[in-house]
C-alpha cells in the first residue's frame, strides 16, 4: 500500500516543501512559516520525518519545473508537498501551461516512487469570475487525473482575514501560518502512515 513505504522507510524519511513564496514564508522569519512549524508538529506528535523546504519566492510552474529534477535527485523524498500556480495566475499566464507544467511535476515526483500532495491555490476575484474558477478547477482536475492527494487551497479560512494577512493581501502573516499548517496536515497525515515512535 501506498502509506506502508513511509512507515517502513522511519526516521530516515524526507518530506520534501516544494512551492513559492506562500510556503517559502515570504516576510517571515525562518522557524515561522509553516513548513517549519510543520517539522515540529512532526517530531512533537512522534514522526520521523525530515522536512526539506525547496520553496522560492516568485516561482512559477516554469521554473518550478526546471528545477524540480535536481531536488529530487538531491533529497530523495518519500513524500512531496507540491504548491506552485500562484505567480502563474497573478501574471495571468495561461491556464493549460501552468497544469502542463504542474502534470509533469507530479509525474516525475511519482516516477521516484514518492506521494504526492498537491496544494491549490486561488486568485483575487479581480482577475474575473472565468479565470479565477478555471484557475481553481486545475487543481481539483490534476489531482483527480493523477490520482493525488489534494489541499483545495491552501489559505482557507486566513486569505479574507486581515489579521492573518500581510499589508499585501497577498501573504500571510506569522499569526496566519498556524491555520496553514492545520489546512496542509488535514491532507497530509494519511500519507505518513504510523509516527516512528510514540511522542512523549
Amino acid at each position: 500500500m501506498a502509506w506502508s513505504r513511509a512507515q517502513a522507510a522511519g526516521a530516515d524519511d524526507t518530506l520534501l516543501v516544494f512551492g513559492d513564496s506562500l510556503s517559502a514564508g515570504y516576510g517571515l522569519a525562518p522557524d515561522q512559516g509553516w513548513a517549519s512549524l510543520l517539522q515540529l508538529r512532526l517530531a512533537s506528535r512522534g514522526y520521523g520525518q525530515r522536512v526539506v523546504n525547496a520553496s522560492v519566492s516568485g516561482e512559477t510552474t516554469s521554473g518550478g519545473r526546471s528545477r524540480l529534477p535536481r531536488a529530487l535527485d538531491q533529497h530523495h523524498p518519500a513524500v512531496v508537498i507540491l504548491e506552485m500556480g500562484a505567480n502563474d495566475g497573478l501574471r495571468g499566464l495561461p491556464l493549460a501551461t501552468a497544469s502542463a507544467n504542474l502534470g509533469a511535476m507530479i509525474d516525475a515526483i511519482k516516477a521516484t516512487k514518492a506521494q504526492v500532495l498537491l496544494v491549490g491555490v486561488e486568485l483575487p476575484p479581480n482577475y474575473g469570475p472565468a479565470y479565477t474558477s478555471a484557475f481553481r478547477k486545475m487543481y481539483a482536475d490534476l489531482a483527480r487525473q493523477h490520482h493525488v492527494a489534494l489541499v483545495p487551497f491552501l489559505m482557507e479560512g486566513v486569505a479574507l482575514d486581515p489579521r492573518l494577512m500581510r499589508a499585501d493581501g497577498l501573504h500571510p502573516n506569522a499569526a496566519g501560518q498556524p491555520r496553514l499548517l492545520d489546512t496542509v496536515w488535514k491532507a497530509l497525515q494519511p500519507l505518513l502512515g504510523r509516527p516512528a515512535k510514540t511522542a512523549t
